[in-house]
Parts: C-alpha cells; structure tokens; sequence
C-alpha cells in the first residue's frame, strides 16, 4: 500500500474505516468470506487450573495462523477450592461479554463517523453454586441475570438520544451477547483416541 493511501485513510476511534467498509462491500460480494471458525485447546493442569490455547482460526477462506499463540490460565479463587492462577471462567465470560459488546460499539461508532473519547463498563453477574454442584435441577449451573453499565463520551456535544444509541450497538451487534442470549447449539463428544 502506498504511503499516500495510507495517509488517506479515514481512522476513527482507532478503526480504518475505509477498510471496514472494503470489508463489507466484499462480503456483500462474496458472502462465502464472512464465514468463520474459531477454536480454542484446553488442557486441565491441576484441581481447577486449566489452560486454554487460542492459535489459528479460520475466516476469508483462509486459515489463519498467529505468530504466537494466546495462552490464557484459569482457575479457581481459594474460596472455591483453588489456587486463583487465574480468573475462573465465569468470569471469563463475563470478560468476553464485556469486550464483545465494547468492540461492537466502537465499530459501529466509528462507522456512523461519531469520535469516541472513552468507554467504561461494569459487568456483573449472579450465579448459584447450587447449580454448578448439582444440588437443586431447579437452578441453572450458569448466570441468572448479567447487569451492564456502559459510560460512553464522545467528541462534540452529542445529545443523550445519541448516547444511548450507541451503547446499544453494544448488545445488538456483540456475538458474545448474541450467545449469552440466545440458544446456541452445542455438541459435546468424547474422543476415544
């Protein structure tokens, strides 16, 4: 690319939008591209330590690999009988929620041209361990209720109209909410290998 070109492009809250709208201009051309797969390796270490490992994934017709792979640690805090190597996966979650929806608004934003100066959030979620141990099938194992609060300035004076309809980018184009909301299939095998 040319350092004309470069310098051209319009970048907002830190997104190439000319790129983006390449993006979706070529998968209104080629649907076939948008498909995506991603995987992840796990591998439990000890007590609640496990590990999971995030290298390639597939996407554009192409397998892509990364330099290095993302390494993340999980683990439980000692109050639930483990060693806190790591945050425990409900709050893994939680933090994928909080990205997912955090990228969604910052996209959308830059697309609809509004500058974004800050965007804070606070998730929380409740959870009954008598699900996860089993002691009541009444109880699911998983969150009852995830409550959010997005804090979003942005450049100029954007009215609270605005404001909120930004921060619902956040739930409406997040693939994480979209999973934390809807049923999604998930198919569980034993590899006997």
């Amino acid at each position: 690319m040319s350092e004309a070109k470069i310098q051209t492009q319009k970048v907002v809250n830190g997104v190439n939008v000319d790129q983006l709208f390449e993006t979706i201009d070529a998968i209104k051309d080629n649907g076939v591209i948008a498909r995506f797969k991603f995987r992840v390796r796990n591998r439990w270490m000890d007590g609640g330590h496990n590990q999971a490992t995030m290298n390639d994934f597939d996407g554009a017709c192409a397998t892509h690999e990364r330099p290095a792979p993302f390494v993340l640690d999980a683990d439980e805090p000692p109050l639930l009988l483990g060693e806190d190597r790591g945050p425990n996966p409900v709050e893994y979650a939680l933090s994928a929620l909080s990205m997912c929806m955090t990228t969604g608004i910052v996209y959308h934003a830059a697309a609809h041209g509004y500058e974004l100066e800050e965007v804070e959030s606070r998730f929380e979620g409740d959870l009954n361990l008598k699900g996860f141990l089993g002691m009541d099938p009444e109880v699911r194992p998983g969150y009852e209720k995830v409550r959010v609060t997005f804090k979003v300035k942005a450049k100029g004076d954007l009215p609270d109209e605005i404001l909120d309809d930004i921060v619902k980018y956040g739930p409406t184009y997040s693939p994480v909410h979209d999973i934390f909301t809807s049923s999604v299939p998930v198919e569980v095998t034993r590899d006997k290998s």
